[in-house]
């Protein structure tokens, strides 16, 4: 006899019974005032989502009440408008810690919608102060309009759209505020990629769940704190979800499949690995096609870091393939499980799919071009609660702007990592190249704000090559970053991707600000200005 199923209970989930979903796809709608284009409304609401079969239907938030949400198909240089529209309840079913920044003072559910990746004017950048509550009955301060615009003046790309509304993106995107975006390009169509049922998008989010089969998430950290419900410094879920199921399998043909990952968790980092050892074909990361595919043995994925890639099933008939979790930081017996590849249905016709043996042109930037070199320390400290709060360049999300980047400028940022653990660091507007991480002497950094480094320059992990607008910042290392600010210029954000660290005042303000005549160009020759970040 089957032992009862009991969602808060992973030893009691049976894996791999639940087929995989592919991302419902969003449809247009006609609008008079946005003629000629690709226009999309979307609801968030709240709805009732199936994680497992075993399982009863969970209290959901998500975009048209689906998890994750349909999946945005847009054309490069065609500008795509979507309404978001807030018919969420006016209260929250997890808890919210109104100590934090932008929240006692408004409303309880607001949202706003970040299109993360995207090269786009900051006004339709989902900006956290651009927050808005149902019906827009409450807006936030730096609130603009209601129907982003996307131009798409990129190349293309995985990306995402995901809430980052101020003191409450935890939660939302939790809830299951998160869908796809795919913007493709002119090269994606010659390269001859796996595509339609071939391609298959998939979201990774760790959850955890009570026995009634509700969404569980903390009320409080595990530490006494003065504050109740209390944010946490991180939450990581007992199970893992894929395009919203637990434990998925994929049947699939001997034939090429190409997959886009994102890591939408909001704490939990993935080391993503196939458990017959073949390697994943890399042909893209955050920012799109690399220059020529590579073969990875494992990637690692930090929140908000997305990996294209294809896996050859075509020798496989009848073999299950995991796709594994390596990950060290959080082990467990059932997350380092992530969803089953099951080879067992027929081969419809001819795989004429290829693995080009180039992608993208390149396009590098050189650390001798730059304008400007920055130097940005990672800090912790304790708030006014006395709870553990990470920071940027030692300072709060609201004290004053200190990067002001010219547009049409290049940039190198030094991220000094002085806090014990890793930060997925992500920067809007632009895209980056990581161009080396070094270690550095923490103690002397700290005491007397000399930067001195321990050991030689660390070329970026294989599965790091090509554009970027997430890195993992390692603790004890100087990651240096390289971006071009263009085309935009206006009020962005830089911040840590770990949800629970943004919401905690993780997160700045960038203003990039439009005024070419002061950037001077640097001679070959010549050193970069060095900015450095405030030391207390």
């Amino acid at each position: 006899m089957q032992n009862k199923v009991n969602p808060s209970d992973p030893n009691t989930i049976p894996k791999f019974v639940d087929q995989l979903q592919k991302p419902t796809a969003a449809k247009t709608k006609l609008s008079k005032d946005y003629q000629d284009t690709d226009y999309y409304e979307l609801q968030m609401k709240e709805a009732k989502h199936r994680f497992h079969k075993n399982f009863p239907p969970s209290t959901i938030w998500g975009y048209d009440g689906l998890c994750p949400g349909p999946t945005i198909e847009a054309s490069k240089d065609k500008t795509t408008y979507v309404k978001y529209n807030n018919r969420l309840p006016t209260k929250y079913f997890l808890p919210v810690d109104r100590t934090l920044h932008s929240v006692s003072d408004s409303v309880e559910v607001r949202t706003v919608v970040h299109l993360h990746g995207a090269n786009v004017n900051w006004e339709s950048d989902g900006n956290p102060e651009s927050w808005y509550s149902k019906d827009y009955i409450h807006t936030g301060p730096k609130f603009r309009r209601k129907i982003h615009e996307y131009t798409n003046h990129q190349p293309g790309t995985t990306m995402w759209y995901h809430d980052h509304t101020m003191g409450l993106t935890r939660l939302n995107v939790y809830a299951g505020l998160a869908g796809f975006y795919l913007l493709r390009d002119g090269l994606e169509d010659r390269l001859k990629l796996p595509s339609g049922k071939y391609e298959i998008p998939l979201m990774i989010q760790d959850r955890s769940f009570n026995e009634d089969g509700s969404i569980f998430y903390p009320d409080s950290p595990p530490f006494p704190v003065p504050v109740h419900p209390s944010i946490t410094p991180g939450f990581t879920g007992n199970t893992i979800t894929v395009n919203g199921k637990v434990w998925p399998f994929l049947s699939v043909e001997p034939r090429k499949y190409r997959f886009r990952i994102v890591n939408a968790s909001n704490r939990r980092g993935y080391v993503i690995s196939l458990s017959n050892e073949q390697p994943l074909i890399q042909i893209g990361t955050d920012g799109g096609f690399l220059t020529e595919p590579r073969e990875i043995n494992s990637v690692e994925l930090l929140p908000a870091e997305r990996f294209d890639f294809i896996i050859d099933f075509s020798n496989l008939m009848g073999q299950k393939i995991t796709l594994l979790n390596l990950d060290t930081e959080f082990p467990g017996e059932h997350t380092k499980i992530v969803m089953q590849f099951n080879v067992d249905a027929p081969l419809m016709g001819k795989d004429t799919s290829e693995i080009p043996e180039r992608l993208a042109e390149p396009m590098d930037l050189h650390e001798h071009h730059a304008h400007i070199q920055r130097n940005l320390p990672l800090s912790i400290t304790r708030d006014f609660y006395g709870r553990p709060m990470l920071m940027l360049d030692n300072k709060m999300f609201h004290d004053p702007t200190t990067e002001k980047p010219a547009l049409d400028s290049i940039e190198v940022w030094n991220i000094i990592n002085g806090t014990p653990f890793s930060h997925p660091i992500h920067i809007h507007l632009i895209q980056f190249q990581i161009l080396e991480r070094r270690q550095f002497n923490v103690e002397l950094y700290e005491s007397e704000g000399k930067l001195e480094f321990t050991g030689p320059p660390e070329e970026p992990r294989d599965y790091e090559q090509g554009w970027k607008d997430t890195a993992k910042v390692d603790p004890g290392m100087v990651t240096k970053l390289i971006m071009h600010w263009k085309d935009h210029a206006g009020y962005y954000m830089w911040h840590c991707h770990f949800l629970e660290h943004e919401d905690h005042d993780m997160m700045r303000p960038i203003l990039v600000i439009n005024d070419t005549h002061s950037v001077q160009q640097p001679h070959a020759n010549q050193e970069p200005t060095t900015e450095t970040g405030s030391h207390d």
